[in-house]
């Protein structure tokens, strides 16, 4: 066997169409492109967005609103997801994603949906000041950590 030998299997190539060749290929002249027009043209790609020259959507719906960029998304969950939780317990990031109460990734926010009952430790990046008292109130500590200056 010699590199000049080489080839490749039957059936795993197909001879490409020589368009624009003469008639007798079948696509000769206008080699499948059609008439005139901008897709006949060499080059003629059109966008994905190009509406055929009709006032395109991006300009056509308003401008309205404001993206804040330094805005700090939170996840977040009540205090009644913690009335079913053993008296002492620490509930931290690490607890919450244990328990299926937070998903996502980034600052965890505990709110005052519900009743509180029992004396846990809450150790999360940020609360309402209803849910501060909530938990207070039922004889636990919540713990946030000091914002980095």
């Amino acid at each position: 066997m010699r590199l000049g030998n080489i080839h490749p299997a039957a059936g795993a190539t197909k001879t490409s169409k020589r368009r624009g060749k003469g008639a007798a290929t079948g696509v000769g002249g206008t080699s499948g492109r059609g008439h005139k027009g901008h897709k006949a043209r060499t080059g003629g790609k059109i966008p994905s967005w190009f509406e055929g020259g009709q006032m395109p959507i991006q300009r056509r719906l308003p401008k309205r609103g404001f993206t804040n960029p330094t805005r700090v998304e939170y996840s977040v969950f009540n205090v009644g997801r913690l009335a079913e939780v053993a008296a002492g317990t620490v509930v931290d990031r690490a607890w919450l994603k244990e328990s299926g109460i937070v998903r996502t990734r980034g600052p965890i926010k505990v709110l005052a949906g519900g009743d509180l009952k029992v004396a846990v430790t809450v150790r999360v990046d940020a609360a309402s000041d209803a849910a501060r008292t909530a938990i207070e109130s039922a004889g636990g500590t919540l713990e946030i950590p000091v914002a980095k200056a």
